[in-house]
């Protein structure tokens, strides 16, 4: 993107509800690496761009309880470099229009996307938790669909968090 520019949070002013659009998005996927000493987002034609989503899918570092961490609130969010900008009533707000555009379906439609060699099985030596691509696209689904569901701890979280940096 040539003549971008790394996100500003003095200088680049954001909304309450496209920040808590983020750190809703954010904290739903698990994304540790939004902090300010490295926010990964650019600033290009004066228009927001997130970028190296690496660190989002934190779970899926390590398969083991993965379901169970589902139902996890993701604490790391009290770092989100967009969460000062956010509001308790901006963040419900949000909440309520993403959980009425994400369900099941699109999730699943969206992990049919990933590329088989992106969830490929290392080696039958590895630790690999599944043995096939589906497995592994199954079990992404499930995650992401049981984090969907009520209550959304993430939120609740991501509300405490801001409640404890003003």
């Amino acid at each position: 993107m040539p003549g971008s520019v790394t996100y500003d949070p003095v200088a680049d002013k954001l909304t309450a509800d496209l920040a808590s659009m983020i750190v809703w998005f954010d904290a739903y996927l698990t994304n540790v690496d939004r902090t300010p000493r490295n926010a990964n987002m650019l600033m290009w034609h004066r228009r927001l761009w997130l970028i190296d989503h690496g660190a989002a899918l934190y779970f899926h570092h390590t398969w083991n309880n993965y379901l169970e961490r589902s139902r996890d609130p993701f604490t790391m969010i009290k770092d989100h470099v967009l969460l000062r900008f956010t509001s308790p009533d901006s963040l419900r707000e949000v909440d309520s229009k993403m959980s009425e555009r994400t369900d099941a379906g699109m999730i699943k439609e969206i992990v049919g996307l990933i590329p088989d060699v992106w969830l490929a099985v290392e080696s039958p030596a590895s630790d690999s938790h599944f043995a096939t691509p589906s497995q592994y696209r199954a079990a992404y689904v499930e995650y992401l669909v049981s984090r969907l569901k009520a209550p959304h701890v993430f939120l609740e979280e991501a509300i405490r968090a801001r409640s404890l940096s003003i």
